[in-house]
């Protein structure tokens, strides 16, 4: 006896749509490579040292080539202003007398101790400091001349920067995506669903957060926290960005309240709770996932504005946005490569997490055969 035939279901369904789908493939390979890239910058496998100086400053890419000022060994030219010639200085009367002294003491200091009897109470000192600034241009020679993507100011690698920068950004914006998307749903079923005085205050309380631009209510709470970080970015997005899921999801409990499938739940005693959540909420469960990946990439450029203006991130952490700060100077000196690389990868993840989103909406879609 055959086995009854069952039917897909929405998920099922959905991703047999994606999958036939070439764009949204690529896409969502695009974007799985970034978010594998930001959990191996995160457990310190990549970009772990990202704030070394590993270059001199501003070296170039590979591709460009080295400066002409910079020696064969990717070390700024350093000369020794002790062995410099002195030069003559017609108006000094004992010009001939020190250059006898030193004639006579040669390259040992401590001979004028020996023949005068005087001794120098910073000699130990002054060795001690030659002998570190001998070491320090040492390591100044390590320095490389290039890098496969340039150095900034301080000679941090720009390409291991823009990772490092990268789990910043999308850590921001998946996180604050997640909090604006949770509120906005909690708001829209409780809305939807019991209606009257609930949703009209829902509705009063929505209207105000949409009276407002979005960019002009992001600075104002900004400004109010007063406080740089992370945390502080992705409040800010997610107390702010529950607008939209917020109306959407309170559309679909208006029209879902009153489907067969709630009646028979509420026949059997199930509670308020039960029915929003248990029985509704998996049938509105894609309209939820649908903001979110939209959600994700306005935050993305949400973050990259607020670092820009100087409300994002503090020193010492890295992001997209803290990278093209920097970069309105460096273009001021020729320095393109640090706005080229955190521009470029940005453009990459926002192109390709846009195409995926509107694939997903489209196989999510039950009207879309």
């Amino acid at each position: 006896m055959s086995k009854p035939h069952t039917s897909p279901g929405l998920w099922a369904l959905a991703w047999r749509r994606l999958r036939g789908d070439k764009i949204a493939m690529v896409s969502l390979a695009v974007v799985g490579a970034f978010f594998l890239l930001v959990l191996a910058s995160a457990s310190g496998l990549v970009a772990s040292n990202w704030e070394d100086e590993v270059a001199v400053s501003y070296a170039p890419p590979t591709f460009v080539g080295a400066d002409k000022d910079v020696t064969a060994d990717g070390a700024m030219p350093v000369t020794d202003e002790r062995s410099a010639p002195t030069p003559v200085n017609v108006l000094d009367p004992l010009a001939d007398d020190i250059a006898e002294l030193r004639a006579q003491m040669g390259s040992n200091p401590s001979a004028g101790v020996e023949m005068y009897g005087v001794t120098d109470p910073l000699a130990d000192d002054l060795t001690a400091l030659r002998a570190g600034m001998g070491k320090a241009k040492k390591l100044v020679t390590h320095k490389a001349a290039t890098l496969p993507f340039g150095a900034d100011k301080w000679g941090h690698d720009i390409l291991q920067k823009t990772v490092k920068g990268g789990e910043t950004s999308i850590v921001v914006g998946l996180v604050a995506a997640l909090l604006a998307v949770v509120l906005g749903t909690i708001f829209g079923a409780v809305s939807g669903y019991f209606g009257g005085i609930v949703d009209d205050f829902f509705n009063w309380f929505y209207s105000i957060f949409t009276s407002i631009p979005s960019i002009l209510m992001i600075l104002t709470v900004a400004a109010v926290l007063q406080q740089k970080g992370v945390l502080t970015i992705v409040l800010i997005l997610g107390l702010t960005g529950w607008t939209g899921p917020y109306r959407l999801i309170r559309a679909e409990y208006i029209k879902h309240k009153a489907r067969e499938y709630v009646m028979a739940a509420d026949a059997i005693g199930a509670s308020h709770w039960r029915k929003m959540f248990s029985h509704i909420f998996p049938n509105v469960s894609h309209v939820a996932l649908v903001q979110m990946s939209i959600l994700v990439v306005g935050f993305i450029k949400a973050e990259v504005i607020l670092s820009f203006l100087g409300f994002g991130v503090p020193v010492g952490t890295v992001s997209w946005g803290s990278m093209l700060n920097e970069a309105q100077n460096e273009l001021i000196l020729g320095k393109w490569w640090q706005l080229t690389a955190a521009a470029t990868a940005m453009a990459v993840l926002v192109t390709a997490f846009s195409l995926f989103t509107d694939a997903l909406r489209d196989a999510l879609d039950p009207k879309v055969k």
